[in-house]
């Protein structure tokens, strides 16, 4: 898609929401039970949607909320429900929905003390923490988040007693229980006023920030980080790790500056996406322009999307790629956590760059290649066979020094602290260790495509098969492997996935949008790559039909 005018500038007054009338939608619209496109659906990470087109409003969060509670008291989960929220404008209201349902089924919640936000990543860490050594009285967790998604959005997920996102099976069975109810009306939903929820003894103040903040030497060298004096930057984008940073700095007498402290559910501060969106994803330049127009200030910088799950590294040399910064921390992690298992497998997905297989690879370790989603990560994670898991999308985590579970969630905090100890162990910042990696194993090309699909074309992908590619060559190379699952553990990848020995295209559907995301990457050139996108939506076309 071509570049919006005024991606990488601040967003104009127009285009700014109004939070009052977002939260009145919430109420006062609902979904038509008869329209899919109102339905709960949980994608790879909870049930997205925004009140004023009727995908997130008052009666989704009241049937999804009575759906958990139905299937904590199946799976006899009696320990608390572990509750956090970002900074987006449809985060409180459907908190303080949820509250009133959890508390009417008599179900203990933990909330912030004094309000406030919560990052996923602690909610992951409070739940392994309660649960270690537990056979009973389990916790599990709520994050309100839409992740980075625009201003207007919300999102509901929920993670299991291991921690982590929740898998297929369980996001099934509670999408189709809340769906059950909304077509009936919510009549089976337990509710009670905010002021009894907030006042029941079920309802208990917890603060998430300093068991997460005083066990992070658990996991990482902040010594090594004090010592060196790193300067430090880092923008929350206005998310919930805002609360976070300040403590972090003076706990560990870091150098450390939030350069941008602000929480505005408008998010009137951010410079826009590659579309013109206001978007706080922190692997885009564009969205992150504020940061790196300061690069120079720092000798690394790192930024968070709003629940703080993702990651976005800036050194002197701009905004890393994802994938390349996932490579270097991979590299370094099994070179400096002697504690860990020889024998620990390293977690990608299916759309991450070759370029960690051959890290992998040069250091002896097995790979662990995934579909998109980090629910595949969580139980490798939670059992310590699983050293470290990462998507494309600049989210991972890895375990603690000792070998054991850290979090079974993405973890941005951690992501940006570690690239400050790289620099305060090595004397060098991620991206000069990305380029001696690329002096070893090639300079990767890389890039993601959000191409339009019809409604019959993105139902095609669903029967994909290998024998449906009927090329031999891509890219002017041999074909050497045609996928529609995974090779770490053979789950369907929802697309199809096309290798050569000197690159490779995967492409996958939205799961909410008529578009399909095209992924390729060249060991090559830029114009190979070009080469291998161009092919590749050739061979799409004509394998799902025009």
């Amino acid at each position: 898609m071509p570049l919006h005018p005024l991606a990488g500038q601040r967003a104009p007054d127009s285009l700014l929401l109004d939070p009052e009338r977002l939260a009145g939608d919430y109420h006062s619209l609902h979904p038509d039970p008869a329209n899919p496109q109102h339905a709960v659906s949980f994608g790879t990470s909870g049930h997205r949607g925004t009140s004023a087109e009727r995908t997130f409003n008052e009666d989704h969060i009241l049937a999804i909320t009575q759906a958990i509670c139905e299937f904590r008291h199946a799976r006899s989960y009696t320990g608390p429900v572990f509750m956090g929220m970002d900074t987006h404008a449809l985060s409180a209201h459907a908190q303080r929905t949820a509250l009133e349902v959890l508390a009417a089924n008599n179900v203990t919640v933990a909330l912030q003390a004094g309000g406030g936000f919560t990052p996923t990543p602690a909610i992951s860490h409070a739940i392994l923490t309660h649960n270690r050594g537990r056979r009973d009285g389990l916790a599990d967790g709520l994050i309100i988040t839409p992740s980075h998604n625009p201003p207007a959005d919300g999102g509901f997920k929920y993670n299991p007693p291991t921690g982590g996102p929740a898998d297929s099976d369980i996001t099934t069975w509670i999408q189709d229980r809340a769906n059950a109810l909304l077509r009936e009306g919510n009549a089976g939903v337990r509710r009670i006023p905010h002021s009894r929820a907030l006042g029941a003894p079920t309802t208990r103040a917890f603060d998430f920030v300093t068991p997460y903040i005083t066990d992070l030497p658990s996991v990482l060298n902040m010594q090594a980080i004090r010592d060196a004096h790193v300067r430090l930057g880092v923008d929350p984008l206005g998310g919930a790790s805002v609360g976070y940073w300040g403590p972090i700095a003076e706990r560990f007498g870091l150098d450390l500056t939030v350069v941008n402290d602000r929480v505005d559910p408008r998010f009137a501060f951010m410079t826009l996406d590659h579309d013109g969106k206001i978007r706080m994803d922190c692997s885009s330049p564009h969205a992150m322009a504020g940061l790196i127009a300061m690069k120079d200030r720092f000798q690394v910088a790192f930024g968070n999307d709003p629940d703080a799950d993702r990651h976005g590294i800036v050194t002197p040399s701009g905004l890393m790629n994802p994938n390349h910064f996932l490579a270097v921390a991979i590299q370094y992690l099994l070179g400096h956590r002697p504690r860990w298992s020889p024998q620990g497998r390293i977690g990608k997905t299916v759309v991450s760059s070759r370029l960690i297989d051959l890290v992998v690879a040069e250091l002896k370790h097995p790979l662990y290649e995934v579909p998109v989603g980090f629910k595949w990560f969580a139980p490798g994670l939670h059992d310590g066979s699983l050293l470290f898991g990462g998507e494309e999308s600049a989210g991972a985590s890895f375990l603690r020094l000792d070998g054991t579970a850290w979090s079974t969630d993405k973890d941005g905090l951690l992501l940006g602290l570690l690239a400050a100890e790289i620099t305060a162990v090595t004397g060098q910042d991620p991206a000069q260790h990305y380029r001696a990696l690329t002096a070893r194993h090639g300079a990767p090309c890389y890039t993601r495509i959000d191409a339009p699909v019809t409604p019959p074309q993105k139902a095609a992908f669903k029967r994909l098969t290998a024998e449906s590619v009927t090329a031999t060559t891509l890219g002017g190379d041999p074909i050497t492997a045609k996928l529609t699952q995974a090779p770490g553990n053979q789950a369907a990848i929802g697309g199809l996935k096309v290798e050569t020995a000197r690159g490779w295209f995967a492409a996958r559907p939205s799961g909410t949008e008529n578009l399909y995301k095209l992924y390729a990457e060249s060991f090559v050139s830029e114009a190979h790559l070009g080469a291998l996108v161009s092919e590749a939506q050739a061979l799409l076309a004509h394998t799902l039909g025009a």
